[in-house]
């Protein structure tokens, strides 16, 4: 395992200069134990890991091997993610039952990892999922009439979009499933439900399924709702009895006690100042995905009341946001920034603005962390107008004007079945293999700094 220690690269002073730090990533070779290769399928979607899609996740072997090297010995340890979203490392905390907290501005990665992490006893959701399913039979047998007992819930005040998205009659069907889940009073019940309609949505819509944006497949012949749901849910339930099984007695009757999520700024965490032994998080990555777009499916189906164009904004590394009056200390980011200015202002801006919310979440990660606690950030470089974005590098740099010591980089190949590697050099966004011209992320970093 190779291993960069600031002692290594500077003997006079702990603080890395920006030409050593650019120096110290020059000279980290891969590690061929974190890119976990061997790892099947069925291995990185274990337990509850199954539930939903999500892009750019991560598998819970980073997460299980990050915890195994800093959480030394028992105790409740409490592990943090302040960029939650598909809920990976809060629901690998769970399962050791350690406490877990996080946060993420986006509704649909609240609503799978609260899911994802909440153990349901495996005889009552079976009986659940049956009496569901029972309510819905006559589904099944389109000669059968549509009483009003069973009027579809179709949110109104985003029906030209659910039109646009999806078939008439899958509309329907999809409208008669929802209102059979919101009718559901046990409120784990009801997420599980919703977690599982929200995942079958793209599945049984217009969406071109290999596509990383919004992108109609005209030749795609959408899979009726009903049986959707019934195969994902299945697939859910096995993961839950797993996960129910794994998860201490102590922790699974007493969830709330060791769960704490919020939507919310990733800059605002929900815990106490020095209260978390450690960090495990992938940040967004900027330029690449709008998770807004991504998850608009859900949220004009779940979230009726949600103005898409302004929601875009509350997210960090999103092309919707700008910088303001803000101030960039990273003289590494300010290079790339000055590089890209010559090429593309708004890409510029774009870019400084997450350099500057980064900073702050770091600053926020310094205020929870415990005296000596760590903070493991995996991100990716790449390139955008010819300019190298040295992301990881900037990370390392603010990460010491938060007051952190940096502990390790870790340098890992990425899979391509785990993440997209290929995008439009010219947007910057990701692009299916045959549209693309420029390679991205075929390696990632982890950064991990140390409270001091």
């Amino acid at each position: 395992m190779q291993i960069v220690t600031v002692e290594k690269l500077s003997k006079k002073s702990k603080i890395l200069s920006p030409d050593q730090i650019l120096d110290s990533f020059k000279r980290t070779k891969i590690s061929s134990d974190w890119s976990f290769e061997g790892f099947s399928p069925s291995q990185t979607s274990k337990l509850t890991h199954c539930y939903h899609r999500y892009p750019a996740k991560f598998i819970p072997q980073l997460v299980e091997k990050l915890m195994d090297d800093y959480l030394v010995g028992y105790g409740h340890f409490h592990v943090n993610d302040l960029f939650m979203g598909s809920g990976t490392t809060l629901a690998c905390a769970i399962a050791r039952g350690y406490f877990a907290s996080g946060t993420d501005i986006n509704y649909n990665a609240e609503l799978i990892t609260k899911v994802k992490c909440t153990p349901i006893e495996p005889f009552l959701l079976k009986n659940k999922i049956t009496k569901f399913f029972n309510g819905l039979s006559f589904l099944e047998d389109s000669s059968l009439f549509y009483s009003n007992k069973h009027k579809p819930y179709i949110p109104k005040t985003n029906l030209e979009r659910i039109e646009y998205w999806f078939e008439s009659e899958a509309i329907e069907e999809l409208g008669i499933i929802l209102r059979r889940i919101n009718n559901e009073k046990d409120e784990n019940i009801r997420l599980f439900l919703k977690c599982c309609f929200s995942h079958i949505l793209k599945t049984c819509s217009r969406w071109l399924m290999s596509s990383t944006k919004p992108t109609i497949d005209k030749d795609k012949k959408p899979t009726k709702p009903l049986i959707a749901f019934k195969k994902h849910i299945k697939r859910m339930m096995r993961g839950n009895d797993a996960f129910w099984n794994t998860v201490p007695e102590s922790v699974k009757h007493n969830i709330n006690k060791y769960l704490t999520i919020k939507r919310q700024d990733a800059r605002r965490q929900p815990v106490d100042d020095n209260s978390v032994d450690i960090q495990i998080t992938s940040s967004p990555y900027v330029t690449s995905y709008e998770y807004a777009d991504l998850h608009q499916l859900t949220t004009i189906w779940l979230e009726p009341g949600v103005d898409l164009k302004e929601y875009k904004k509350e997210f960090i590394g999103t092309s919707a946001k700008s910088n303001g009056t803000r101030v960039l200390k990273s003289q590494i980011g300010k290079d790339i920034v000055g590089e890209l200015q010559k090429v593309d202002m708004k890409m510029a801006d774009e870019v400084e603005a997450f350099f500057v919310d980064m900073q702050e979440c770091f600053n926020e990660t310094h205020r929870i962390l415990k005296g000596g606690g760590r903070c493991c950030y995996v991100i990716g470089n790449t390139k955008l107008r010819g300019v190298e974005i040295l992301n990881a590098e900037v990370f390392v740099e603010s990460m010491q004007y938060s007051r952190f010591e940096i502990d390790r980089i870790i340098k890992r190949e990425i899979p391509s079945k785990i993440l997209p590697t290929n995008r439009d050099a010219k947007t910057g966004r990701f692009a299916a293999n045959g549209d693309a011209d420029s390679f991205a992320y075929p390696t990632e970093y982890i950064v991990i700094g140390r409270k001091i």
